[in-house]
């Protein structure tokens, strides 16, 4: 019970990777399609209200779990409440949309879902593996659910191209991240936030090689905020999706990368 009490600020998370696997299940066992979307689209927005409150319930004090790994306070709920909001109007917003575009299918939902459990786990990550790993859940189902109107060219290509860059920019970040951790010998905000005021009350200085890292990490949060001169994949990926995924595309993960910029 205590082990469970240590997980509490991280329930929301739990809850939808829980949901999304029952989902998935769902899915494959269930044979009718409109039925199986159906239950598969209120599942979802059912899953993104109940985290919405798991998001409340928990984050009134600040908290950690997973040995500090994980961290949430006033200001993470606030930021988690706008992306569950976000993809929750989108969802709710599009359902006429979905039809028209070909998309009424079972996917498009639970991979929207993952990505938002991605978002939210990059929003509470207190080290940079648990940062990549939020940014790497968020980004991979969003380069599927670009192409998803597979008989569109434009469709296929946006995919492709968000594919490409996107796993440029993650180098990018990956690259960043070793060598931060190499000159500082810390992975979580913490840790190298101490090494960085050693360094500066000793008098050495920061360390070349860390501010290189910082760079490289910041030009990979750049590409996912679009942000110049990293913006250049955005009116291809934009045009080329479908509408409701553009819609999600263009709100929901810059909330997330800009709150991961101000932590």
């Amino acid at each position: 019970m205590i082990d469970l009490l240590i997980l509490m600020p991280a329930a929301a998370e739990i809850f939808l990777a829980a949901m999304s696997l029952v989902l998935v299940l769902m899915a494959a066992f269930i044979t009718p399609r409109r039925l199986i979307t159906r239950l598969v689209r209120r599942g979802v927005i059912l899953s993104l209200l109940v985290a919405l409150w798991l998001v409340i319930y928990n984050g009134s004090q600040p908290a950690y779990a997973f040995y500090g790994q994980f961290f949430t306070s006033p200001f993470m709920v606030y930021m988690k409440l706008l992306i569950i909001l976000g993809a929750v109007g989108v969802l709710l917003m599009g359902m006429q949309q979905q039809s028209e575009d070909e998309l009424d299918r079972p996917e498009l939902h639970i991979l929207m879902l993952l990505a938002v459990l991605g978002m939210m786990l990059m929003v509470s990550a207190n080290d940079v593996i648990v940062l990549y790993m939020g940014l790497e859940l968020q980004s991979l189902p969003l380069y599927v659910i670009a192409a998803l109107r597979r008989d569109s060219i434009k469709s296929s290509e946006a995919g492709l191209k968000y594919f490409l860059l996107g796993a440029l920019s993650s180098g990018l970040l990956l690259y960043g991240i070793s060598l931060i951790y190499g000159f500082t010998g810390a992975i979580s905000y913490d840790g190298i936030k101490l090494a960085f005021a050693e360094a500066t009350t000793n008098g050495a200085g920061i360390s070349p090689g860390a501010v290189v890292g910082i760079v490289f990490l910041l030009c990979g949060l750049a590409f996912k905020i679009s942000a110049a001169p990293f913006h250049m994949w955005t009116p291809d990926v934009y045009e080329g999706s479908p509408t409701l995924v553009t819609a999600f595309f263009a709100g929901v993960p810059k909330l997330a990368t800009m709150a991961l910029l101000i932590r």
